[in-house]
C-alpha cells in the first residue's frame, strides 16, 4: 500500500474535556494487527456516540476512532486467510471501543474478527443490518436450534423500536413467524407494523407483577431486550418447549424466577453474546440472514452521509434526535 496517511474521525482528550473531528493521520495511528481493511461503509451505533463523547466506560484511552460496525475490502492479510480485494464485514469484538474503529478509511484487526461478505449482500446492506441484525439473527438461530418453529405460535419482541428490537421484528417476520412487538411508544405502532409485527402490545402486558410461578401460555417464545421483571414474565407465559432469548438490559440485571417454567413446560432460556462469537458461528448466522432472513429495506430506514457529517450525528444520537440507521460512506 502506497499511502502513508489516511482520513479518520479522531476523538482527543485535552484540557479536561474531549473534542472530535476529521483528521489526516499517519498509518501507524492504527494498531498492528493481522489484516488491513479499506473501509467502504461504517454504521453509527449508540456505543459509538458514547465513545465520541469521551465515555471512559466504552473507550479507556484517547486519541481514538469510534465505530463498531465496518464493511470493506481486504488490503493485505499476514495470515493468508483473506485475499486482497476480499469483501468482508467486521462487527463487535473490540472494534471501535479500545481498537481504532470504523469511522476511518482503514481499520487494522485480527483475522478472527472478520467474516466474508455473504454472496448477494452489498456492503451497504451489511451496514444497514450491522451488529443489531447480527444479534437478532444469532438469537433466532439459537432458538431454532432448540426447536423453535413458526407453527408453534407468536414470538414476542420487547424493546421493539430499538436497534436490535426492530431488526428482530424484521428478521422474524421474514423467517415466517407471527411477531408480537412490545413497546411503550404509542406513536410507533405503525412503524412496527411496517416492519412486520402482526400485533403491537404495551409494556405492561409483558411485565406481570403477579408472583405466581407460572401462567397460562400466551406466546411461543420471545426475544428480550429488557431483562428484570419483563424477562420473568416472558418465561412464565411461554408455551411448551418454546425459547426466550435474552439479548439486552434496558431494565435491570436481576430477575426472580422459580424453576417451574423449565421443568413443567420445557422452556429454554438462551443467553446471546454477540460480542465475541466464534467466527464459524458468526459466518453461519450471516449466511442465514443473507439467504433466509434478509428484510426489505426502504430508503427511509437509513441515511448515508459523508464521514464529515458523523460527529454532528453522534451529538444528535445522544440527544435522541436520530431515527433509523446512519451510515458513513468512505469511498
Amino acid at each position: 500500500m502506497n499511502t502513508k496517511s489516511y482520513k479518520a474521525l479522531v476523538v482527543r482528550e485535552k484540557n479536561g474535556g474531549f473534542s472530535k473531528g476529521i483528521e489526516q493521520v499517519p498509518l501507524d495511528f492504527l494498531p498492528e494487527n493481522e489484516v488491513l481493511v479499506k473501509v467502504q461503509y461504517a454504521a453509527l451505533n449508540y456505543k459509538d456516540a458514547l465513545s465520541g463523547s469521551g465515555h471512559k466506560g466504552i473507550t479507556r484511552k484517547y486519541p481514538h476512532t469510534p465505530g463498531v460496525d465496518a464493511s470493506g475490502v481486504v488490503v493485505n492479510d499476514s495470515t493468508g486467510q483473506y485475499a486482497p480485494g476480499q469483501a468482508v464485514i467486521c462487527t463487535s469484538y473490540d472494534l471501535g471501543m479500545n481498537t481504532k474503529g470504523a469511522f476511518a478509511e482503514y481499520i487494522s484487526v485480527p483475522a478472527e474478527w472478520l467474516v466474508r461478505l455473504p454472496e448477494g449482500m452489498s456492503a451497504e446492506e451489511s451496514m444497514v443490518l450491522g451488529t443489531a441484525a447480527y444479534t437478532a439473527g444469532l438469537a433466532l438461530y439459537k432458538m431454532e436450534m432448540c426447536g423453535q418453529d413458526p407453527s408453534m405460535g407468536p414470538i414476542v419482541v420487547t424493546g421493539a423500536t430499538g436497534g436490535v428490537g426492530s431488526m428482530a421484528v424484521s428478521l422474524l417476520h421474514k423467517a415466517g413467524y407471527e411477531v408480537w412487538a412490545s413497546t411503550g411508544k404509542k406513536d410507533e405502532h405503525k412503524y412496527l407494523e411496517q416492519l412486520g409485527a402482526t400485533k403491537v402490545i404495551g409494556r405492561e402486558e409483558v411485565n406481570e407483577a403477579n408472583s405466581r410461578p407460572i401462567f397460562r401460555s400466551e406466546w411461543a417464545g420471545a426475544i428480550d431486550n429488557v431483562g428484570g421483571q419483563t424477562l420473568t414474565t416472558l418465561l412464565r407465559k411461554c408455551g411448551r418447549n418454546g425459547s426466550v432469548a435474552s439479548i439486552g438490559l434496558v431494565d435491570r440485571a436481576e430477575f426472580d424466577m422459580t424453576i417451574y417454567p423449565f421443568i413443567l413446560n420445557g422452556v429454554n432460556l438462551l443467553g446471546v453474546d454477540s460480542a465475541e462469537t466464534p467466527r464459524k458461528l458468526r459466518e453461519l448466522v450471516w449466511q442465514k440472514i443473507s439467504k433466509n432472513w434478509l428484510p426489505a429495506f426502504s430508503k427511509e430506514s437509513y441515511t448515508v452521509v459523508d464521514l464529515e457529517a458523523i460527529p454532528a450525528f453522534m451529538d444528535e444520537m445522544l440527544e435522541g434526535k436520530t431515527k433509523g440507521r446512519i451510515l458513513a460512506k468512505l469511498f
